[in-house]
């Protein structure tokens, strides 16, 4: 059989996986006029930022950062490897040297960004870790337009409409960041551990601790970039999710051998730090990797890219419920401007469905035959 006989069955066979994780994400989204993509992206984003925030206090109660990339991604391979051969059990795609090799240079690039990403997290704060994700979406649109995933016409609407929601997005990040404001809503008062100023205020190392966020930037729109690659050649997402966690584990064990000196450090006490393994392995890892892959398949890296400025605004809502954080103003203005520029860039990838459907013309993804447009109400 030709391989590209091969491709075509692989496509046609994993549709009704597809359909299990639309079921799934259309029952969160209660399927009434909310995009199943979009609350998939807007749990992805959750899960990565009541993450980072667990990370961060069992960082600062002594768990060593590279022993919680080592067993939180272990973990998760032995969630998502089992659930993979139940999902893909009648469509496993047939995996040649370029897929695993794809595979382990995904795991490479993940690798580098977690551990940078936790490494600037110990020597910044998470507002500078949120703040540095919004560099994502210019960073995906870059290389998109470099690996001609994405077109750039600026007479058409659906072009203006994304580049300008995403510069829009940006801006109202870095409003949400920089520009504080008068109190909407005054700090309470609170005896909780989390609401201490090792979250939210600049330590001394914010200099190489915004280096290393920045290059975590670049390698996450990076990894965005391949993992879209590969799922066009390759659409199993689990099967992608678990050889990436397993693959992170490997690399991040052989590091942590290297930089991890105190063999005390990979003793874990039933406090926080379990906790966080074990909530990043679950929920920031597995769901959350599984979750964009599946996404990547329906919308491309872009669109994925654009929620990562989200994280901002959820990070403001945790601050003001749970921690008993001021609401400033800032905060409102720079969330309504992210919301404008959502909005934008949903309208015009909409519209570009659209005129791919009219002329005939495929979906982003060539596998998602399936797709939900992006803006389309339930019947």
């Amino acid at each position: 059989m030709s391989q590209g006989t091969t491709q075509g069955a692989c496509l046609q066979k994993h549709k009704h996986t597809q359909r299990l994780f639309w079921v799934f994400f259309s029952l969160l989204g209660m399927g009434k006029g909310i995009s199943v993509a979009f609350v998939a992206l807007v749990m992805a984003v959750l899960a990565q930022v009541t993450s980072m925030i667990l990370n961060k206090e069992a960082m600062s109660s002594g768990l060593n950062e590279y022993t919680l990339v080592v067993y939180s991604n272990a973990l998760s391979t032995l969630i998502l490897t089992p659930s993979s051969f139940i999902f893909h059990r009648l469509e496993c795609p047939p995996l040649s040297f370029y897929i695993v090799f794809s595979f382990f240079l995904l795991g490479f690039i993940g690798t580098s960004a977690q551990l940078m990403g936790l490494a600037g997290l110990n020597y910044a704060s998470a507002t500078l870790n949120t703040t540095m994700l919004n560099l994502i979406p210019a960073f995906t649109f870059i290389l998109a337009l470099l690996f001609r995933m994405e077109k750039l016409n600026w007479r058409s609407s659906s072009s203006q409409a994304k580049s300008f929601g995403a510069v829009v997005s940006i801006t109202g990040a870095f409003v949400v960041t920089f520009y504080k404001g008068p109190a909407v809503i005054h700090q309470r008062l609170s005896s909780d551990p989390l609401s201490g100023p090792f979250l939210f205020s600049p330590k001394s190392h914010w200099v190489l601790g915004g280096s290393l966020l920045a290059a975590e930037a670049f390698m996450s729109s990076l990894w965005i970039i391949l993992q879209a690659l590969i799922l066009k050649k390759y659409p199993a997402v689990l099967i992608l999710a678990s050889f990436y966690c397993f693959f992170v584990t490997i690399q991040s064990a052989l590091s942590s051998l290297i930089l991890v000196k105190d063999p005390s450090a990979w003793s874990l006490k039933p406090d926080i730090g379990l906790f966080a393994v074990l909530y990043s392995a679950v929920v920031g890892t597995a769901l959350r990797t599984s979750a964009v892959a599946w996404c990547l398949q329906r919308t491309g890296p872009v669109y994925v890219s654009m929620f990562k400025p989200l994280a901002v605004v959820v990070a403001d809502v945790i601050d003001v419920i749970f921690l008993g954080q001021a609401l400033h103003l800032g905060s409102l203005v720079g969330a309504a401007v992210i919301i404008t520029g959502f909005y934008a860039v949903i309208w015009g990838k909409a519209r570009e469905e659209k005129l791919h459907e009219d002329s005939g013309e495929g979906q982003w993804s060539e596998s998602s035959s399936e797709s939900t447009p992006l803006l389309q109400s339930a019947k």
